[in-house]
C-alpha cells in the first residue's frame, strides 16, 4: 500500500526565528488534532535543515526533507549542497526537479537523472517534480511532456529502485498563481503517470508508488483533490507557510 504524504515546500522563505516559530506551531497542532498516519515533510531552505531537525527529534510525525542538490558528491563546487551532506545530517527527502529549478537554473532531464542517482545513492527518497507550463496543456502537449520527463529522470532505474521514489505532478501554470487544477484534471494526470509507470515496470510496481498533486493546494480544495483514487497527498508551496492552513491540509488526507 503506497503512503499518503503531505509535503511542504517553504522555498526561499522565512528567517531562522520565523523557521523555528513555524516548526513549533506546526507540530503542536499536527500532535493535537491529526489522527491520520499520513506522513508529513518539512522541506526548509538549506541553512534551516539541522535546526528543524533537532526541534522535531524524538517523534515520528513529521520529517524534514531538502529542496534541492547536486548530482556531485564532492568538490569545487561553490555554493553546492551533496547528498552525502543530506545523508550525514539524516535528513531523509529531497526535492528534484522542481518547475522552479528547471526554469530559473535550467535543469533538465539528464541532469536530473544524475541527481536520482546520487541521492538513492546515499540512502535519501526523492521527491521527484514534473508538469507542464500553460501553453503546453494549450496545445494539448501536456501529457507527452510529462511523460517524456519521467522517462528521461526515473526510467533508467529498476522495478526495485523506482520504488523508492515519490512523484510529484505539478502543473506549473498553478504553481503560486492562485490556480489549481480542478480535482478531474489532476486525477486524469496522475493515472497518465501511472499507467506510463504500468507500461515500463508492470501494475503491482506503479500501484506501490506515491504520486502528490502540487500546485496552489490549500485548506479549501485539499480534500477533493487527496479524494481523487490516484492522488497521494501533495506537495504544498504558500500555504505550507502557514501552520493553520497547512495543518488543515494535512487533516484532509485520509
Amino acid at each position: 500500500m503506497r503512503s499518503k504524504i503531505v509535503a511542504g515546500n517553504w522555498k526561499m522563505n522565512k528567517t531562522l526565528e520565523e523557521a523555528t516559530a513555524l516548526t513549533s506551531e506546526i507540530l503542536k497542532m499536527v500532535t493535537d488534532e491529526v489522527s491520520s498516519d499520513a506522513k508529513v515533510i518539512l522541506c526548509t531552505p538549506f541553512p534551516y535543515l539541522l535546526p528543524v531537525k533537532k526541534q522535531l527529534d524524538n517523534q515520528t510525525r513529521i520529517a524534514t526533507g531538502a529542496q534541492n542538490c547536486s548530482e556531485h558528491e564532492a568538490g569545487a563546487y561553490t555554493g553546492e549542497v551533496s547528498a552525502p551532506m543530506l545523508a550525514s545530517m539524516g535528513i531523509p527527502y529531497v526535492i528534484l526537479g522542481h518547475s522552479e529549478r528547471r526554469q530559473y537554473f535550467g535543469e533538465g532531464g539528464s541532469l536530473l537523472a544524475k541527481k536520482v542517482d546520487v541521492v538513492l545513492k546515499h540512502g535519501l527518497t526523492p521527491i521527484y517534480c514534473c508538469g507542464e507550463p500553460l501553453d503546453v496543456r494549450e496545445r494539448n502537449e501536456h501529457e507527452a511532456l510529462v511523460k517524456q520527463q519521467v522517462e528521461e529522470s526515473l526510467f533508467h532505474l529498476d522495478a526495485d529502485t523506482i520504488k523508492k521514489i515519490v512523484i510529484a505532478y505539478e502543473p506549473v501554470w498553478a504553481i503560486g498563481t492562485g490556480k489549481t487544477a480542478s480535482a478531474q484534471q489532476a486525477q486524469d494526470m496522475h493515472a497518465v503517470i501511472r499507467k506510463h509507470l504500468a507500461d515500463k515496470y508492470g501494475q503491482a510496481t506503479a500501484d506501490s508508488i506515491s504520486i502528490l498533486y502540487g500546485g496552489s493546494v490549500n485548506a479549501g480544495n485539499a480534500k477533493e483533490l487527496f479524494a481523487c483514487a490516484d492522488v497521494d497527498g501533495g506537495l504544498v508551496g504558500g500555504a505550507s507557510l502557514k501552520a493553520k492552513e497547512f495543518v488543515e491540509i494535512i487533516k484532509s488526507i485520509s
